[in-house]
């Protein structure tokens, strides 16, 4: 099998494996307990705070788990009060939801590349949001946002300014501090840890309205019994992301690089988003005429795994919106393929892959 999905969710691995097992077998103690199975798991929470935050430059104080990116991108479009919210046209659904709950919702124009204008910026500070979320790095095309320098505006203008990084830690470096956001989403199963664990990192200024009421986890900001071996899991994953980050965006970017380079070579093919700033392992890509969804099922009989697009949409029919909101027509936005590298991944599968576009007569 080649596994070209890594947007959607990576692998485990091993070394986050074992260093989550004690905590699935012998050290299975409530953090909450006070006796010393509970305070073993409490301090390998703590550790894995440091963790987490040392990859992303943040105090560990500020770093609030969650069981993933969606329940931290929630909790920070809930965390306040605001009268008037704008977040971008490319957003992730765990924003696009729940921002349609709100009464005041600005939707901010990408460019035909996914990149939001410096013009855009201007014109929607005119409208005065109290609070404004902007993903970093795009989970289908790959396109990175300038987000500290959207972030410097809008601190000039008192603006809550939240950034979805889910997608983007591990694969390029993310300093929450030198990002200047107030909130940032994080998850674990992104960087080869486990699923089912995530964070948001708050800045010390913001008092929240928790999402979770109950047993005051969290510093009562989320409540709940911790996933104390998937957090585990996350810190492990974390470490690892920061000490070999290089490795891997070096890695990633020469497959990616060998990847296009191919595919540009075959007439049928569009690259989305081509000239734009994006993570070193995504590409989003569509094939004339041929729907993504049939390139993806015919993959898939090869022992291939790509996506048509964000995997938390896959099973819808309508276009990917994010290559709506770009000013890609409907028809086209169907026939997109989105592939995903990891580390893990070879020149040989891709190679292997370009064989088998290649026979769909492209």
């Amino acid at each position: 099998m080649i596994y070209f999905d890594n947007n959607a969710t990576t692998q485990i691995d091993e070394c986050v494996f074992e260093a989550m097992s004690p905590f699935l077998k012998t050290m299975y103690g409530n953090p909450s307990s006070v006796h010393r199975l509970g305070r073993i798991a409490k301090s390998a929470i703590e550790i894995a705070r440091e963790q987490v935050a040392s990859l992303i430059d943040a105090p560990a104080s500020q770093i609030i788990f969650t069981s993933g990116g969606t329940e931290a991108n929630n909790l920070a479009l809930n965390a306040l009060p605001f009268n008037q919210l704008a977040i971008s046209g490319t957003e992730h659904s765990s924003i696009f939801e729940p921002a349609n709950r709100c009464e005041n919702v600005n939707v901010i124009p990408v460019n035909a590349g996914g990149i939001i204008e410096s013009r855009s910026i201007d014109e929607l500070i005119e409208n005065r949001p109290d609070f404004v979320s902007i993903m970093l790095a795009n989970n289908e095309t790959g396109v990175i946002q300038s987000i500290a320098e959207i972030a410097k505006q809008f601190r000039e203008h008192g603006i809550v300014f939240h950034a979805d990084a889910v997608q983007a830690v591990g694969k390029i470096p993310v300093s929450f501090s030198e990002l200047g956001v107030q909130m940032l989403s994080l998850s674990s199963h992104k960087i080869y840890g486990p699923k089912g664990c995530g964070a948001l990192v708050i800045d010390k200024s913001l008092k929240i309205n928790p999402l979770l009421l109950g047993g005051g986890q969290e510093k009562n900001q989320r409540s709940g019994t911790e996933n104390v071996a998937a957090i585990v899991g996350f810190g492990k994953a974390a470490e690892l992301a920061k000490s070999e980050l290089e490795f891997r965006h070096v890695t990633m970017f020469e497959l990616r690089t060998l990847l296009e380079s191919e595919l540009e070579k075959l007439p049928r093919v569009t690259i989305f988003a081509k000239n734009t700033p994006r993570l070193p392992n995504t590409v989003l890509f569509g094939i004339d005429k041929i729907e993504g969804e049939w390139v993806l099922l015919t993959l898939d009989q090869k022992g291939i795994c790509v996506s048509s697009g964000s995997a938390c949409a896959s099973e819808g029919k309508e276009p990917s919106q994010v290559l709506l909101a770009m000013g890609v027509l409907p028809e086209q936005a169907k026939t997109a393929i989105r592939v995903s590298l990891s580390h893990h991944n070879t020149t040989a599968e891709v190679l292997q892959f370009i064989e088998i576009i290649k026979s769909f007569g492209v």
